[in-house]
Parts: C-alpha cells; structure tokens; sequence
C-alpha cells in the first residue's frame, strides 16, 4: 500500500511538472524624460536560457514578429517607430527561411511626445510576440503594458 501512495504521488507530481505553463519571456518597462515634452520608452524582454524572442523586421511567411501597439491617448502621442538593437540572422530549418531574433534579453525603445498638462502620461498598449527553442515554439502571446512617464 505504501508504494502505491508514493507511486501515485509521484505521478501526480510528474503530471503537474509537465502540464506547467512555459513563460520563457519576462517584460519590464521603463521611461525617460529627455526633454521638457520629450520621452523615451524602453521596453526590455528577458529571455531565458536556449529560448529566442523574434524582431520586429521579419519576412511575411515566417514566425509571428514582435510587434508593439500603443493606445492612443490625448497625453503623448507616439514619434517614429520602436527601435531596436541588431537581431542575430540564421535560417531555421522549420521556417525554411533566414529570421531575425534576440537570445538572453533585447530592448526595444520608442519615442514619445507628451502633449497633456504638466507632461506626465502614462503609455499604455500591448506586445505580441513569438519564441522558439531548439524543439518548439510557443504559440503568440500578447502582453499589456503601462508605462508611467514622470
């Protein structure tokens, strides 16, 4: 009897590893000011280890590019287009074309004009994004973000 409780606990604790929910990506946000109605967004993405995040620049036909969307607000509008660092450029085989994407962490960052009274806003939207590894790829995920500018 005694093994059967300990075999069945093990299972269970096996069954609940394996059903865990795979978040490689981790988003944290910050602003800027560079000028009195001026503002720069950084926007990082933590990788973890063997995973890759893919750019903003890739080729239709390929994995699901990350992609920025900010809510418009009367408090700042947006300047230009989010910027980001140089990619690493491999052909995956999966894919069967050469993509763009970031390993260990990125940042992404966007201009801002800050137009509301007293120039502080808040920069509110999502991310959508793809990551792959060696074995797999996560479905697309969208992630909210507020950005409080001060």
């Amino acid at each position: 009897m005694k093994q059967f409780v300990l075999f069945s606990l093990g299972l269970l604790f096996s069954l609940s590893v394996s059903s865990q929910i795979l978040k490689p990506v981790k988003w944290s946000y910050a602003a800027k000011k560079t000028g009195k109605t001026t503002a720069v967004l950084y926007l990082k993405a933590s990788i973890e280890d063997g995973w890759h995040l893919y750019s903003q620049n890739m080729a239709d036909g390929g994995p699901i590019k990350t992609t920025f969307s900010f809510s418009p607000a009367k408090a700042y509008q947006t300047t230009g287009k989010t910027t980001e660092p140089k990619a690493v450029v491999k052909f995956e085989k999966s894919f069967n074309m050469n993509v763009s994407y970031f390993e260990k962490s990125v940042i992404f960052q966007q201009q801002v004009k800050l137009t509301g009274s007293g120039n502080n806003a808040v920069v509110k939207g999502n991310v959508e994004f793809m990551v792959c590894n060696d074995q797999q790829c996560l479905p697309p995920e969208t992630v909210e973000f507020s950005i409080p500018v001060k």
